[in-house]
């Protein structure tokens, strides 16, 4: 039988390129996602992923969501935490909700999945954890105090669930993506994307397929001796 496989964020960009490389392994995926309903309907019938929303930085709705998959498709044994938003501004002009929008969706959703399958796949001695990080959790950006705290934390939070699940067979890895050309990026000014892409020494942005095939390497079944690991896929940008 497939395993089960959920990826906050599924359906669009990043996300949704993971979705696509988990199911081309074999894997019975199902892709969450927040809002866009529009854009949800378009993947799943382009792609024949089942979809469904909840809002990842609500514990309740996560539960909801987590016994919904279980019910219908078996208990989740890869998670894959790629949700996240950004609400960019400086110390001096963000406010208390652009800070907790930030930490509770991105690092508060990595807590509340990760609690409601953890125990799980203990009991059944195999799990697959990938965490989406950043670039910019690694190095910081300016006017990113929310979004570089989170994705930080991130890091640090893959670290310690990994010393907790890895003699029941569960892995707990992080990837840090640079910048890819999606929609959030290609947002950004021309003008300063020349100046991004100027610091990059491969020369180009990232794809968002080369963050999936890493998250396909790390939640393979056979990648049981690589975890507590970050890896950074961001063109050479950020080396340590």
């Amino acid at each position: 039988m497939a395993r089960v496989a959920l990826v906050t964020g599924g359906t669009r960009g990043i996300g949704a390129a993971i979705s696509l490389a988990l199911k081309a392994q074999g894997r019975q995926v199902i892709a969450n996602y927040a809002g866009n309903d529009a854009a949800a309907e378009a993947f799943n019938k382009e792609t024949g992923i089942p979809v469904i929303k909840f809002d990842v930085s609500k514990f309740e709705e996560c539960e909801a969501g987590v016994a919904k998959i279980a019910a219908e498709y078996g208990p989740i044994e890869i998670l894959v935490n790629n949700a996240g938003i950004t609400r960019d501004s400086t110390m001096l002009r963000m406010r208390r909700d652009m800070w907790d929008a930030v930490i509770d969706t991105n690092l508060g959703s990595c807590f509340n999945l990760c609690k409601l399958t953890f125990e799980g796949m203990r009991e059944r001695k195999f799990g697959r954890v990938v965490n989406v990080g950043s670039v910019n959790g690694q190095a910081g950006q300016y006017g990113q105090v929310n979004y570089a705290a989170a994705k930080s934390g991130i890091h640090g939070f893959t670290k310690a669930l990994a010393q907790e699940g890895a003699r029941f067979g569960i892995t707990c890895n992080a990837i840090a993506p640079g910048y890819v050309d999606t929609e959030m990026v290609r947002a950004v000014p021309g003008e300063v994307l020349k100046k991004i892409v100027a610091k990059i020494p491969v020369g180009r942005l990232g794809h968002a397929e080369d963050i999936a095939r890493g998250v396909a390497f790390l939640t393979a079944d056979d990648a049981d001796f690589i975890t507590g690991s970050t890896l950074s896929i961001n063109g050479g940008q950020h080396m340590y």
